[in-house]
């Protein structure tokens, strides 16, 4: 495994301020790519990725979530670019396949000079009635379940060094 892959995985940390200015197209295809390969129980490609730039659905979305989180702030922090990632409920090994694209597109990001953070509560986000119009104006298919989502976009200020990775955290047993 190259080294420059290890410092990418090493020197990604989650983005929480991210500058107004919008990623460019490339860089956003780049990122939805990344998760397109990332593996999937059985090879199915179960996940559905869905980008969001438009503001008003932004805005909306960071309300759904902030309801759901019980807050008033931005749960996306005010990030250009949302990436939701859905699955379809009875997808074996759905979740997990989901968590995979977004550790990938996380990576991608990363890589091309851009902040991400995972961001929770999409599954109870589309849940909903108004969750649930979203996906079928987006025309995904019924049945899906959230994942989960990535802020996405240029950091405004400099990432949080890593903490000290905890004694023991991998084991080699031979």
């Amino acid at each position: 495994m190259g080294t420059n892959f290890l410092e990418i995985i090493r020197t990604r940390r989650s983005c929480r301020s991210y500058k107004s200015q919008q990623i460019t197209d490339e860089q956003l295809n780049a990122v939805l790519e990344a998760g397109t390969f990332a593996p999937t129980s059985r090879g199915l490609q179960s996940p559905f990725i869905v980008a969001v730039q438009q503001p008003a659905l932004l805005e909306k979305l960071a309300q759904m979530n902030a309801e759901v989180m019980g807050v008033i702030s931005n749960p996306y922090y005010d990030a250009p670019t949302y990436v939701l990632v859905f699955v379809p409920a009875d997808a074996p090994n759905g979740v997990q396949d989901g968590s995979l694209v977004l550790e990938n597109m996380m990576l991608a990001a990363h890589a091309l000079g851009l902040g991400s953070c995972w961001i929770h509560r999409e599954r109870e986000m589309f849940a909903t009635e108004e969750g649930k119009e979203l996906m079928k104006q987006w025309g995904l298919p019924e049945g899906l379940i959230g994942v989960g989502a990535l802020s996405l976009g240029y950091l405004d200020g400099e990432p949080t060094p890593a903490k000290p990775r905890k004694e023991g955290y991998a084991r080699v047993i031979r």
